[in-house]
C-alpha cells in the first residue's frame, strides 16, 4: 500500500473527500512537524489527530527521527536522547525515547514509529554501527515505555549500504519483536540501485507474517521493484511535490504540463485513470491552471499522482494474489514509463 503523506496533518491542497473519492486507505503524519506546531498537547485536546483533521481512517506518524537527524548543524546526540532546534522559532528540545512515545500517544495515531537515529549519505562504517545499536537500544526503550494498545509500535531497520550491519539491526529488532518493522536509512542520497542490492536480504531476514514499510520511497519504478524484494508499504512526498511543479504521473512516464504540445490537447489527462482529475479534466485546461500559476492546478494534479500509485499498489497486489507479480513487474519494466521515474 501506498500512504500519502500529510506531514502537518495536511495533504497540501487536498481535501478530505478527495483522499476518500481516490481511496486512501491511511495517511502519513509527522511527529517533529505536530510537536513544534500545533503542538501535540493541543492535538491530544482535539480528541487526537483523526478529529483534529477530520479523517477517520488509519493514521500513520513518523518519529520524526530522519527530520531531526537531517539538522546535523544543531543537533546534539548521545545515547540517552537528542537535543535539536526548532525550524520554527529556535528554541531548543530534548527528545529521549520516551519523550518520542509520550508525544505519538498524544498525537494518537493508528501506527507508530520507534526514535531511532538515521545516519545520512555516504556515512562511514562506525557511524554507521553506532546508529544501528543506538537504534536498537532506543527501540526497546520504546517498547517498554508505550503504553497505548489501541496503537501498533514498529520498529526501524538501519544499518546504511552495510550488509552485515543491515542484518545486525534486523536480529536485535526482531529479538525485540514488533508488530511491523520500517525498513530506514534509505533515500537519504544514495543511489537507488544501491538500494535495492541489498534491500532483498533484509526482507527476507525479517519475519515473513509482519508488514515490511520502505519509508520514503514513492517512485513508482522503485516502488514495483521493492515490492519484487518483498516490501509492503511505502510513503513518499514525491507525488504531491511533483503536481505542485505542473508535473503528472502516468504509464507513460511523467508528463510535464508546461510542455505546449498539450495546450490544445482536449483528451484526458491520462485515459488509462479514472481519478477525478482524469474524468473531468482536460490536458488542455491542466496546462491553462499551470500556466496561469492557479491553485487549483496544484489540487487537481496532486489527486491524480496520488490516485495513480494508489491504483499502482491495488494493481501489485492483484498480481500477487494471482501468483503473477514477475510478469506484472516485467510489463512495467519493459513499458514506455519505466525508465522516466
Amino acid at each position: 500500500m501506498f500512504m500519502p503523506v500529510g506531514t502537518r496533518a495536511t495533504v497540501k491542497g487536498v481535501t478530505t473527500p478527495q483522499l476518500h473519492e481516490i481511496g486512501t486507505q491511511i495517511l502519513l503524519a509527522n511527529t517533529y512537524h505536530l510537536f513544534l506546531r500545533p503542538g501535540s498537547d493541543l492535538i491530544r485536546e482535539a480528541g487526537g489527530l483523526h478529529s483534529f483533521m477530520n479523517w477517520d481512517r488509519p493514521i500513520l506518524t513518523d518519529s520524526g527521527g530522519f527530520q531531526i537527524f537531517s539538522l546535523a548543524d544543531t543537533l546534539k546526540i548521545d545515547d540517552d536522547g537528542v537535543t535539536f532546534q526548532s525550524i520554527i522559532d529556535g528554541t531548543r528540545h530534548t527528545w529521549t525515547p520516551e519523550d518520542n512515545m509520550a508525544v505519538q500517544e498524544d498525537l494518537g495515531a493508528d501506527i507508530i514509529m520507534q526514535l531511532d537515529q538515521c545516519p545520512p549519505y555516504p556515512a562511514v562504517q562506525t557511524a554507521v554501527e553506532t546508529a544501528v545499536r543506538r537504534s536498537a537500544e532506543w527501540a526497546l526503550r520504546c517498547k517498554e515505555s508505550h503504553g497505548r494498545t489501541d496503537q501498533a509500535l514498529f520498529g526501524i531497520v538501519q544499518g546504511g549500504v552495510y550488509p552485515d550491519l543491515r542484518a545486525e539491526s534486523v536480529q536485535r529488532l526482531t529479538e525485540i519483536g514488533f508488530p511491523g518493522y520500517g525498513i530506514g536509512g534509505y533515500s537519504v542520497g544514495e543511489p537507488h540501485e544501491l538500494m535495492l542490492e541489498s534491500l532483498p536480504a533484509v526482507c527476507d531476514a525479517l519475519p515473513s507474517d509482519r508488514p515490511r514499510y520502505l519509508m520514503g520511497v514513492g517512485n513508482p519504478t522503485t516502488m514495483l521493484r521493492a515490492i519484487g524484494a518483498g516490501v509492503d508499504m511505502f510513503d513518499c512526498v514525491l507525488p504531491t511535490r511533483t503536481a505542485r511543479t505542473g508535473t503528472a504521473f502516468s504509464s507513460e512516464g511523467r508528463m510535464n504540463l508546461k510542455n505546449a504540445k498539450y495546450a490544445r490537447d482536449l483528451g484526458p489527462l491520462d485515459p488509462t485513470c479514472s481519478c477525478p482529475t482524469c474524468t473531468g479534466y482536460s490536458r488542455a485546461y491542466l496546462r491553462h491552471l499551470v500556466q496561469s500559476k492557479e491553485m487549483l492546478a496544484s489540487t487537481l494534479l496532486s489527486v491524480h499522482n496520488l490516485a495513480f500509485l494508489l491504483d499502482l499498489t491495488v494493481a501489485a497486489r492483484e498480481a500477487i494474489e494471482k501468483d503473477a507479480y514477475g510478469s506484472f513487474l516485467q510489463a512495467w519494466l519493459e513499458g514506455p514509463g519505466a525508465d522516466d521515474y
